[in-house]
């Protein structure tokens, strides 16, 4: 693939920071210009997308995990000179209702970060008890707080289209994952034209802090694959 850009722009999911991208950044090439970039408020995506490109100075391949793969993909719409290739990870193709704006208020007001549970879910079964790894995520949401959680609980995610997508597009999914199965990532694959489909194994759903190395090896190799002829 032939870029213009090295500059990589990394979007976290629902009520994770920047922080969720400690471990991976490390692995991906020094000569990179990576960004982690936190989703600024809106009721639908498309305001999400048009927060961050006006914080984008130029194009960017753009990642975005799980609820951020919602805004990616309205971005890569809506201004895709801004988005020279796109990254989906761990999220899905499906309509989601929110939770209506009072009632995402009121989960707001008691909110003091994601429970036990909640997180254990988002992890495979082999890391489903590091208590390390729940302090983690649940630390990430109790620094964005009870505002992040209540406009991000009630965002409309259901303005993501797909067909318009023109750029390439990497599909990465995980076989453990227990929110996003592996067919909602085939019909995000599906319906956007072109695109390539990674599944990753041993991991659940937050890839980037499970299995932060097999993330960067599969973005590596998408956007600089070897030359024919070369070694891989």
């Amino acid at each position: 693939m032939n870029l213009s850009t090295k500059t990589i722009v990394l979007l976290p999911g629902f009520m994770l920071d920047d922080t969720l991208w400690d471990d991976f950044v490390p692995l991906l090439p020094t000569d990179w210009n990576v960004q982690r970039v936190a989703l600024a408020p809106g009721r639908t995506v498309r305001e999400v997308a048009q927060g961050l490109a006006e914080r984008l100075a130029g194009p960017a391949v753009v990642l975005g995990f799980s609820m951020g793969g919602y805004v990616a993909r309205a971005l890569a719409v809506t201004h895709p000179h801004l988005v020279e290739a796109l990254v989906l990870v761990a999220t899905s193709a499906r309509r989601e209702r929110p939770s209506t704006p009072r009632a995402g208020a009121i989960a707001g007001a008691l909110f003091a970060g994601l429970s036990r549970r909640a997180i254990q879910s988002s992890l495979s079964h082999a890391h489903a008890d590091d208590q390390l790894l729940i302090d983690r995520v649940r630390a990430m949401g109790v620094r964005l707080g009870s505002d992040a959680f209540a406009w991000q609980s009630a965002l409309d995610r259901t303005d993501a289209p797909l067909e318009a997508i023109a750029c390439p597009t990497l599909v990465v999914a995980a076989r453990q994952d227990q929110l996003r199965s592996i067919d909602e990532a085939n019909e995000l694959a599906d319906a956007i034209p072109g695109a390539r489909l990674e599944i990753i194994e041993g991991t659940g759903h937050l890839i980037p802090l499970e299995a932060p190395e097999s993330l960067a090896n599969v973005l590596v190799q998408w956007l600089c694959p070897p030359r024919d002829g070369a070694r891989a």
